[in-house]
């Protein structure tokens, strides 16, 4: 079974930066369509960005122009990197492996003053 493990996460003020990294277990990894996904208090989880085997993104209209989300095949490892952060964007983050129930346990981003 493939494990994630989400790192990163932690307190910074509106404006700031924060990079989210997502490691995967196993050997298939190159073959997986990742995703990065939030959810704040009291609201459903939602997508913020996928990216393809290939490195193609999408990205949730919230995020777009702030966030990049990135691959490295070799390593294993999906990463967030979020500029420009809001207060809304404050949730837990988790990583997911695409048509699966495959999910890292996910890591905390607060943004506040």
């Amino acid at each position: 079974q493939v494990q994630l493990v989400e790192s990163g996460g932690g307190l910074v003020q509106p404006g700031g930066s924060l990079r989210l990294s997502c490691t995967a277990s196993g050997s298939s990894f190159s073959v997986y369509v990742m995703g990065w996904y939030r959810q704040a208090p009291g609201k459903q989880r939602e997508m913020v960005a996928t990216i393809r085997s290939g490195g193609d993104t999408v990205y949730a209209e919230s995020v777009k122009g702030r966030f990049t989300c990135s691959r490295n095949n070799a390593k294993n490892t999906v990463n967030l990197q979020m500029n420009s952060l809001k207060p809304e964007d404050t949730a837990v983050y988790y990583c997911h492996i695409w048509g699966t129930t495959i999910w890292g346990q996910g890591t905390q981003v607060t943004v506040s003053s």
